[in-house]
């Protein structure tokens, strides 16, 4: 049915995005603004879609320390996140069954190698396919051809596991069949007709492979 799964990471495997998210919602409303979930989503699994600091007026030297402090922040509340329900479990299960398994994301090698180092599954992975390796991110549908392309394997031998708008759009115009797994920031995102839904990865390759039995 599959002999490979390319998953997204933020937001995915590590729900980054809401405490992200959360982060810039609480210095909006101490600046007396509203930060709005749909202006926001733009820019989910992608960059430079949208520019929270656009609503401001600061100074360079304002808005750097103000971002020192965000992002002070959103470190803080991902620091804090466990991986998402079901997610190591899936990768075991994978490996048991020697389906291959990796990774395309918008975000760079750096911050890749440090979240999936604290929570102990970079091994899980064969390859990865990141932000500075191609000429545009998601929603374009680079990063997922390059994960193929790394991989020695079409579309139809692989399938995408996403969280996003933007991430999911990449891998159906990458011609892979889609899972999308939303999370509290993204849940809301009116996803194309194409891609199968999933509130969680607990119930493992079972109800992965149900989605494409039927």
């Amino acid at each position: 049915m599959f002999e490979a799964i390319i998953f997204d990471f933020d937001g995915l495997i590590l729900d980054t995005e809401t405490p992200e998210f959360e982060a810039y919602e609480a210095f909006y409303q101490r600046q007396g603004k509203i930060l709005q979930l749909s202006e926001w989503q733009m820019g989910v699994g992608t960059w430079g879609a949208f520019d929270p600091w656009a609503a401001f007026e600061f100074t360079e030297a304002e808005r750097d320390g103000f971002h020192a402090q965000v992002r002070e922040d959103v470190l803080r509340r991902i620091g804090e996140a466990p991986l998402r329900e079901g997610v190591k479990e899936l990768f075991e299960e994978a490996k048991a069954e020697g389906i291959r398994i990796a990774m395309a994301t918008s975000s760079d090698w750096e911050w890749i190698d440090e979240w999936t180092g604290k929570h102990g599954i970079q091994q899980y992975f064969e390859i990865f396919a990141t932000r500075y390796e191609v000429h545009q991110v998601k929603p374009a549908p680079d990063l997922y051809l390059l994960a193929l392309s790394k991989l020695g394997l079409h579309a139809d031998q692989a399938i995408a596991v996403e969280d996003s708008l933007n991430g999911s759009t990449a891998a159906i115009t990458a011609g892979l069949r889609c899972v999308v797994v939303p999370n509290k920031v993204t849940s809301t995102q009116k996803f194309r007709p194409e891609c199968k839904r999933l509130d969680s990865l607990a119930g493992g390759l079972t109800a992965l492979r149900a989605l494409f039995a039927k």
